[in-house]
């Protein structure tokens, strides 16, 4: 069985790591409009809206975290959210 396709994504404030691991995707309250990232996204940077970012985990399990506002960095099949 292939192995499923998975981006290294990032969510952390200071002092605080909210989730660093291997991700399928990631749903993120951008203030251009809701974005879900995938593997291999395009690069971007992006500013962010008070909202939820819902992240699908391989295993298919989803796991949400609540935001106040942030940047957002997708470069290199990495993405990077700073709140």
């Amino acid at each position: 069985m292939a192995e499923k396709e998975t981006l290294h994504l990032v969510i952390a404030s200071v002092g605080e790591t909210r989730f660093d691991g291997r991700a399928a995707s990631a749903t993120i309250p951008t203030t251009a409009g809701e974005i879900t990232v995938l593997p291999h996204h395009e690069a971007i940077v992006s500013t962010l809206k008070p909202g939820t970012i819902t992240v699908r985990e391989t295993s298919g399990e989803q796991k949400t975290f609540p935001i106040d506002g942030g940047v957002l960095e997708v470069s290199g099949n990495r993405a990077v959210v700073l709140l």
